[in-house]
């Protein structure tokens, strides 16, 4: 079984090719970014790939980002993702469309080299592997209506940007300033988990969650 290895912390990465070796993997690379992923896979085209989430450079999402293009242009390889923290936003898009050959496991649980070993078997040969705890968390995520996250205030804002007043029309119907509308659409852009985009494009996405469509 081929793998390959993305994890910025080099005794982290070290230690993951040690572990995989000893139980009979073939670690063809082991990367510390996104990009050298990509070219690993694209070379080698692994079984599996072990991916942290965050990675060079902005450290944000570039290791999820990466295991989504693996899925979409190489949907045979499987991936197990590892996060310090349960982020379940990641989970989600990662689980949005398909379920097989895939994991989610936060690094505690490396430490445990059985459940790991495990677990990433488990995932390479066509399973699912989710840690307890991003189970959890998506359990909530689903059940929890994002809306009910607005205040009455940010309810009213979103109210009349459906009703596509503008942000200076907005202010005078509900006679605060400018600033304030601005800080109030920004907090309904955040508890909505809109993706990062341009304002217009999020406008829309809000409004559409608003009407029920999104």
């Amino acid at each position: 079984m081929r793998a390959v290895i993305a994890e910025d912390s080099v005794l982290l990465r070290v230690g993951l090719v040690k572990v995989l070796e000893a139980v009979g993997y073939e670690v063809a690379d082991a990367v510390g970014d996104a990009e050298a992923l990509l070219v690993a896979v694209e070379r080698h085209r692994p079984q599996v790939v072990v991916v942290d989430v965050r990675m060079p450079p902005g450290f944000t999402d570039e290791g999820v980002r990466a295991a989504l293009v693996i899925r979409r242009q190489w949907p045979e390889v499987a991936v197990l993702l590892l996060s310090q923290y349960v982020e379940e936003r990641y989970a989600a898009d990662l689980l949005a469309s398909n379920t097989s050959g895939v994991g989610y496991l936060l690094k505690e649980r490396v430490a445990n080299v059985d459940d790991f070993v495990e677990a990433l078997q488990r995932v390479a040969e066509g399973g699912t592997a989710l840690d307890p705890e991003v189970v959890s968390q998506l359990l909530v995520r689903r059940h929890r209506d994002p809306l009910e996250r607005l205040t009455p205030r940010e309810r009213d804002v979103l109210k009349l940007m459906a009703q596509g007043h503008s942000n200076a029309a907005i202010a005078a119907a509900l006679v605060v300033s400018d600033s304030a509308v601005a800080k109030h659409i920004n907090s309904i852009f955040t508890k909505l988990d809109l993706p990062t985009a341009d304002a217009t494009h999020r406008r829309v996405l809000a409004v559409l969650r608003y009407l029920g469509e999104g």
